[in-house]
């Protein structure tokens, strides 16, 4: 899906029929998040909650009619999951993985953000696509032992990692010509190709790459158990957002070089 020029993802199969949900008998509806996961959840400028799952919490609320009953609420990520299980909020929108453990204690919306593998090269220095086939013995930069590293083993057979012990370090060398690409977190590297340390210097190429195996299922609200019920109308309110267009507009307002 474009905007205003810029890539921006759909991970919602517009097929899904959800019935309209009645949420007529709920007197609130309390979103848990927290305040350390930016560009997803953080303060701004002047001490508010804002972020991806902050607006998106509230679109839902919206979307739904229930802005009266909604609530959101920052607390310490590590208390999320206890504060959800006994009560403290009906739903936790702040990154919770989805893991076969947390599937166990919580019931989870469809996934509305998936994180993409990315290739940074230098612009003077473009890589031949398609990747998957024009990487043999080309020396690209990731992060050892990562999940990243292992995806591009796996996708990337012909190309020859080189490790390196933190990304900024991965990143001096694409920099500097002393490898011809890095591989990580398109999320954290489309930061990164707008900010000073980049200097306009580099660029994605290729991609994006999603792998539920190396880098998870992506991006859910979590909710009791029991409620699948709430985790249905977020579904319906989520399918609503994306059709209209809104969904876009939220990523392009927190993600200003797009990481798809």
């Amino acid at each position: 899906m474009r905007a205003q020029g810029v890539e921006t993802p759909n991970f919602w199969d517009q097929r899904q029929r959800i019935a309209a949900p009645d949420l007529s008998g709920r007197a609130r509806i309390r979103f848990l998040t927290a305040v350390d996961f930016p560009p997803f959840n953080f303060l701004d400028g002047q001490g508010r909650l804002a972020g991806l799952n902050v607006d998106l919490a509230r679109a839902i609320c919206e979307e739904l009619e229930a802005t009266a009953i909604c609530q959101i609420e920052a607390k310490p990520f590590g208390e999320l999951t206890d504060a959800l299980a006994r009560g403290d909020g009906e739903a936790v929108a702040a990154g919770l993985g989805i893991t076969a453990d947390s599937r166990a204690r919580f019931t989870f919306t469809h996934p509305f953000f998936r994180f993409p593998a990315r290739f940074v090269v230098r612009r003077d220095a473009r890589i031949d696509e398609p990747l998957r086939s024009g990487l043999d013995g080309i020396e690209i930069g990731v992060v050892g032992a990562s999940a990243h590293e292992a995806m591009l083993r796996s996708f990337f057979p012909k190309a020859k990692p080189v490790e390196f012990d933190t990304r900024d370090n991965a990143l001096e060398a694409v920099k500097a010509g002393r490898v011809r690409a890095v591989f990580g977190d398109g999320v954290g590297l489309s930061f990164w190709l707008s900010s000073d340390d980049a200097g306009e210097c580099c660029a994605f190429a290729g991609g994006p790459y999603l792998s539920d195996r190396y880098l998870g299922e992506g991006l859910a609200i979590a909710v009791k158990p029991e409620d699948g019920e709430l985790a249905a109308a977020f579904d319906y309110a989520l399918g609503k957002i994306v059709e209209s267009g809104r969904m876009s507009e939220l990523l392009l307002r927190y993600f200003p070089v797009s990481a798809f």
